[in-house]
């Protein structure tokens, strides 16, 4: 294990749904008997479903993995996934039902804001006492405590009470104190959330000079795409608590969004929900039509569909909008027609041809908005959806010189060709 810092062997942890106990003895008693009898919990409450109660439930089931040293891991995964719990285990804070953790190095872990930090302390007071129970000396904490209150960004509020921090105050000091401290293994559950944008990009320098400058293991949990690729280099998807894919980022996050398939030539979009800023639709768009019924789209290629529109009355001067977005939900770029059409009261359709020559090779969706242009010069918008079709970018053969395009560093938009001289 001397290059394996966190190693998981059938790991399950297993919860018991519903309220346990009835906090006496006579009451457990009363709710025994009930039961056997067939009868109601005397101790529930009126309306409360307690059909589930006493069922087992796994939040993991039959973990295994293999983490090495200086590895930065994103996990990712739906709500309820089995996340946190899989890191509260690796934190200590609860015990597994079954399976083995090996743990090789020290562990520091933040699992939400202000992890470890007692309210009534300074936030100097919790520096030291987190140190300490990492099991750092007075002296080596004393070395260190300069660079964690200036990183903290908290030094005006250092000698008050963390009960009288802010969220984001608290989220500062913690992840300063974790970052610092002697650890090999540093945890993080969603904490950059909290922080503002500066923070965040500093936060990720810092977790990244950690991994790649220090050696240390990483294990980042986190909703936002872009700072696991920003940070990860390897990328976990958990759901119902089993692992469902360990590999490389990009196809990580596809599996995460569910974008393993693209949409088929013709989509159904008039039962779409429709968000909040589309409910109130004057029209509906009804079906969606493409030229190509692979999803598959070559760098360069146009997408040439026709959208179908049924209106209750005609309609003059309408308008199509088109929004790109990559399939993690980043909006890439948007279309708009010059042109327009007119609706006739029924059924009508709108021809289109959307150059995607500026997309790299990768996933995407489209989004379709009509609108029209009201007396006052106003947009006047008549229906939308929002990632409708789903649909495939590949390099090809010669793209780019040959060149991996890793949208880390460049994005998602191909630069023209440069003219030299």
């Amino acid at each position: 294990m001397s290059d394996t810092a966190i190693k998981i062997e059938n790991l399950k942890k297993q919860y018991t749904l519903g309220a346990i106990g009835g906090k006496t003895l006579s009451a457990d008693l009363n709710m025994w008997w009930a039961k056997v009898r067939g009868k109601e919990n005397p101790y529930a409450k009126i309306g409360e479903d307690t059909s589930n109660y006493g069922q087992k439930f796994y939040a993991l089931n039959g973990i295994n993995l293999e983490i090495k040293k200086g590895e930065a891991v994103g996990i990712i995964g739906t709500n309820g996934a089995g996340k946190s719990t899989l890191l509260k285990l690796l934190s200590r804070v609860t015990a597994p039902t079954e399976g083995r953790i090996r743990i090789n190095g020290r562990i520091t872990s933040m699992l939400e804001v202000g992890t470890g930090f007692h309210p009534e302390l300074t936030g100097r007071e919790n520096i030291y006492m987190n140190g300490a129970i990492l099991g750092m000396t007075k002296a080596e904490i004393d070395s260190k405590m300069e660079d964690i209150i200036e990183f903290s960004e908290c030094r005006q509020f250092i000698d008050t009470p963390v009960k009288r921090y802010s969220s984001g105050m608290y989220v500062k000091l913690a992840f300063s104190v974790a970052a610092h401290l002697d650890s090999d293994i540093m945890i993080m559950d969603e904490v950059l959330a909290v922080g503002d944008m500066k923070f965040q990009q500093k936060c990720l320098g810092k977790m990244d000079d950690a991994a790649h400058g220090e050696g240390k293991t990483i294990l980042y949990v986190s909703h936002n795409m872009t700072t696991i690729r920003q940070l990860c280099s390897r990328c976990i998807v958990l759901s119902h608590g089993t692992v469902i894919f360990d590999g490389d980022v990009e196809s990580a996050i596809e599996v995460y969004m569910g974008e393993n398939k693209v949409s088929n030539a013709e989509t159904e979009i008039a039962k779409v929900k429709r968000a909040p800023e589309f409910s109130d639709h004057k029209v509906t768009m009804t079906k969606l039509t493409v030229d190509n019924d692979q999803g598959q789209y070559m760098v360069g290629d146009v997408i040439k569909g026709k959208l179908f529109v049924d209106s209750p009355e005609t309609i003059d001067d309408v308008h199509l909008r088109i929004i790109v977005k990559h399939a993690d939900g980043t909006p890439i770029t948007m279309s708009t027609s010059s042109s327009t059409v007119s609706f006739n009261k029924g059924e009508n359709d709108i021809d289109f041809v959307l150059d995607t020559s500026m997309l790299a090779p990768g996933r995407y969706n489209l989004g379709f908005v009509v609108y029209n242009v009201n007396e006052y010069g106003t947009d006047q918008t008549l229906d939308g959806v929002h990632s409708v079709y789903v649909f495939q970018v590949s390099g090809g053969d010669g793209f780019n010189n040959n060149m991996e395009w890793k949208n880390k560093y460049w994005g998602y938009v191909l630069g023209k060709e440069l003219e030299v001289k």
